[in-house]
């Protein structure tokens, strides 16, 4: 049995380090979840996340006898540019995180512009002529033309053609 203060030796992943002051301060922003903050790409999109980055919630306050908590105000930060755009879709941004937290967490959307560094996409490394045989080699075994050309985009868009 391990003792309470047991410590692995070796290397430790990263998370596993900075998980906790990470969600800490997270916490002192208004964020339950770390989710919404590292998982925003996926929760609004790459378009959005490229030029708009969540700052806080803030939650109303409620009385010691209301059990259930009040959707908060998602506080984001986008580019003055696309800041007219994003206020049109503050409505679809509601209904994602509302939809990936499981729940009515979030009522409304308060944008503040501020640049933000842009995000750039990896470029894709140059296709050698070796994986794109062996991908066509694996398609050609496929009948259908429409079959044969998504199998052909998903291998490489997972790499099988890099």
């Amino acid at each position: 049995m391990k003792s309470p203060s047991f410590r692995p030796r070796g290397p430790r992943p990263l998370a596993d380090i900075a998980a906790a002051p990470i969600g800490e301060a997270l916490k002192q922003a208004g964020f339950a979840a770390t989710e919404v903050v590292t998982r925003w790409d996926e929760i609004v999109g790459e378009d959005l996340a490229r030029r708009s980055a969540p700052v806080k919630i803030a939650w109303p306050r409620r009385p010691a006898d209301h059990a259930e908590p009040e959707p908060g105000t998602l506080h984001v930060r986008v580019e003055a540019p696309f800041a007219l755009e994003i206020q049109h879709l503050t409505p679809v941004i509601v209904e994602r995180v509302n939809a990936f937290m499981g729940w009515r967490c979030v009522a409304a959307v308060r944008l503040t512009q501020i640049p933000l560094q842009a995000k750039r996409k990896p470029k894709a490394e140059p296709r050698q002529p070796a994986d794109e045989a062996r991908l066509g080699a694996v398609a050609a075994g496929f009948e259908d033309p429409a079959l044969k050309e998504v199998i052909l985009r998903f291998g490489r868009a997972v790499g099988g053609a890099r």
